[in-house]
């Protein structure tokens, strides 16, 4: 906007931080609605959401979302990003006018760390005190206005989740607000005089305002010893008087890399002496007693995998209807296209071309809604962050840090996503090892496959009459990619990888009651994303394998002699040679290779293989059952035998087939070298396991 004499007025923003798991989503979405963007920072992959505050009279604030941190001593790219903000010196984005600090108030003590060392920047500040009705359940009852006297700033108490306090935040953002001028901490005299003058170097030789040389002064006065990347850019004068302000300290003995903390805790303590009072002596909490259960060492592990087989059992059965429908309604359509439209090669293309291949992948849509309404589900009673703490024990066996459990969790949903997850992971070759194995965690893309699959070769029997042997096989294909993940980290992590992980730290949150709402919206999200896709990407690719499999045109021959004279019978009979080893034949040879583009594309392929192959039946004949009734003529036996749908299955578990996971590995590990690498072993480790697995079972007769 414009001022009176019309120079350009910036608009003020707003930064929001905290800790991990305080509320700050919750309050970013209360605060913006619908009025944010996610995209990420200039150069790098964290993500960067920014919203806009619109009030009365077309003003706005704009609303900067910052990574979560636990402090501004930077370990991860995301802390990275949010300390470089606050401190000023991020190239791609202007330090803020004004913070908004989310504070858990059930660790009251532990968020006010970070508020120190933002205060300590001289920017405004605001505490947004959140999560009240759970610290008053655990017997803490916070003065919010002694607690703003005591810190010189606002504080606003709320319950973002209730929408409590979002008002009151909205109307204190738009008041002035000035910087607090004095530090209220102190360490003791002669680390205060080192600080000032290690301080006042560092704006002499680097030309670094006060608040950003104090930071950095302190970071090089209580660190163990100065990296390469320190002795680069720090001036010699500097380093040489930090060599000598730390023999003093110690000849003092002054635990240099700990005088810091104790300083700041022994102020944040005195304040919350004054602030925070308990109403009840706090014994073990329902939290408490739960995880006693759950996370134990050997009851946990059969809660967990007991959890995930019901999720697997439930998305069968509660998915079977609508499923159902989906399929009955298409088929409906199809039965009025194929009586409005004369025969020929619009036809054609309309059902077994766009129709088939949509159809196919559609009707698998309650199953994806079901998985994420579980694992958000799951998320958000507080269960993920258990399962998190169980596997860490068996994650640090494999060599992986505590943290990939998360970048594993996400790539359940989808890889890309997991992938961009490890920027959390601190260590460069603890985070290297997760990227390289979180693709063969089954996404949900795998999923439409594993079902196509499952319905039409394994059979729908009770295994000792408790879970179906349909969601016993789905329920394998998940946990061989999760065995195959930890197992190749363990190889890296001890040879191209090695070294030890660091200790695993994780806040267990408690336990409480779903959002439904923000869990429904999550699924209207990803159904929107699976239909834009179904009508985009499926679309086009089922029409242009349409063609292939029509074109060159065999004048009298019969559908299945016109697919394997076709561009695309001619590719998969190229290939067959390679993957006939595997029990697959040329048509699941096309499937391979439109799957390369995306996963699911392989069930589209299927439909619009076997409606053209099976004109005739095509109307009455379900895909499963086109499939279950197919003959393989080198063997004369059913082509999609149980032996060959496991192995199908077990090679897609494996394999790396996902050509937006490639250009997500490039970006993130800066070249091809490793996307290349991982490719090669996938590829090669999908292709062993599945030629052994299919011989055995050949040998052996199993599911022939």
């Amino acid at each position: 906007m414009r001022d009176s004499q019309h120079t350009i007025v910036r608009p003020r923003t707003v930064a929001l931080a905290g800790n991990p798991n305080s509320g700050k989503t919750t309050v970013f979405n209360a605060l913006t609605g619908l009025r944010h963007k996610v995209g990420n920072y200039p150069g790098v992959t964290v993500e960067k959401k920014v919203g806009k505050i619109q009030y009365e009279g077309n003003h706005a604030l704009l609303l900067l979302d910052l990574p979560g941190t636990y402090s501004l001593n930077a370990n991860s790219p995301d802390e990275r990003i949010a300390t470089d903000i606050l401190l000023g010196r991020a190239d791609h984005t202007e330090r803020p006018d004004l913070v908004v600090c989310v504070v858990d108030a059930a660790n009251l003590e532990r968020n006010l760390y970070l508020v120190s060392q933002i205060l300590d920047q001289g920017i405004p500040t605001i505490i947004a005190l959140n999560m009240m009705d759970i610290a008053e359940s655990q017997g803490a009852r916070i003065d919010s206005n002694a607690l703003a006297r005591q810190l010189g700033i606002p504080v606003i108490p709320m319950i973002a989740s209730r929408g409590q306090g979002i008002q009151e935040l909205r109307v204190a953002l738009r008041q002035p607000h000035v910087p607090l001028q004095a530090r209220s901490w102190h360490m003791p005299e002669p680390v205060e005089r080192e600080w000032e003058e290690l301080a006042g170097l560092l704006q002499k030789y680097h030309r670094l305002n006060a608040s950003t040389a104090h930071h950095e002064a302190l970071a090089l006065l209580t660190t163990a010893a100065t990296s390469q990347e320190d002795r680069q850019r720090i001036a010699p004068e500097v380093l040489e008087h930090l060599a000598k302000d730390w023999q003093k300290l110690e000849f003092l003995g002054y635990n240099r890399q700990t005088v810091a903390i104790d300083a700041r805790y022994h102020w944040i303590r005195s304040i919350t002496r004054g602030v925070s009072k308990r109403t009840f002596a706090a014994g073990l909490t329902t939290s408490d007693r739960i995880d006693s259960v759950v996370t134990h060492h050997v009851w946990g592990i059969f809660i967990f995998l007991a959890v995930m087989a019901l999720m697997f059992q439930t998305i069968f059965s509660w998915a079977e209807t609508p499923m159902n429908w989906i399929g009955h309604g298409f088929d409906w359509i199809a039965f009025q296209a194929r009586a409005a439209l004369p025969p020929g090669d619009m036809r054609d293309l309309l059902l077994n071309g766009a129709l088939a291949g949509v159809a196919s992948v559609t009707m698998f849509l309650p199953q994806i809604l079901l998985l994420f309404f579980f694992l958000g589900f799951l998320e958000d009673t507080g269960y993920m962050a258990r399962a998190a703490l169980i596997m860490d024990r068996f994650m640090s066996r494999f060599g992986l840090h505590g943290k990939s459990f998360i970048p594993l969790l996400s790539s359940f949903a989808c890889a890309i996503p997991g992938i961009m997850a490890t920027r959390t992971i601190e260590n460069q070759r603890d985070r290297l090892a997760t990227m390289l194995v979180a693709p063969l965690i089954s996404c949900s893309a795998r999923l439409p496959v594993y079902s196509l699959l499952i319905a039409a070769t394994i059979p729908s029997i009770a295994v000792l009459h408790i879970v179906s042997l349909p969601a016993l096989v789905m329920f394998s294909m998940y946990f061989l990619g999760l065995v195959a993940a930890l197992s190749i980290a363990t190889l890296f992590k001890k040879t191209l990888l090695r070294g030890a992980p660091p200790v695993f730290y994780m806040e267990l949150p408690p336990y409480k009651l779903p959002g439904i709402k923000s869990i429904l919206v999550q699924m209207g999200e990803r159904a929107l994303l699976f239909v834009r896709n179904a009508g985009t990407i499926i679309l086009g690719a089922s029409i242009l394998l349409w063609f292939f499999a029509s074109y060159p045109r065999l004048e009298g021959a019969a559908p299945s002699e016109q697919l394997q004279h076709s561009l695309a019978g001619r590719l998969g009979r190229a290939i067959e040679p390679v993957i006939r080893p595997l029990g697959f034949d040329w048509k699941i040879g096309i499937g391979l290779v439109s799957s390369v583009f995306q996963r699911e594309m392989f069930v589209s392929t299927m439909g619009t293989i076997y409606n053209i192959q099976s004109e005739d039946n095509a109307a009455t004949m379900s895909l499963k059952e086109q499939m279950q009734r197919d003959i393989d003529p080198q063997t004369g036996r059913a082509l999609f035998s149980p032996l060959t749908g496991v192995s199908l299955m077990i090679f897609y578990v494996l394999s790396m087939q996902c050509i937006s996971t490639v250009a997500v590995m490039r970006r993130e590990t800066n070249g091809w070298k490793w996307p290349i690498f991982q490719i090669a072993y996938m590829t090669a480790m999908a292709y062993i396991a599945t030629f052994a697995v299919h011989r055995v079972g050949v040998f052996l007769g199993i599911g022939v």
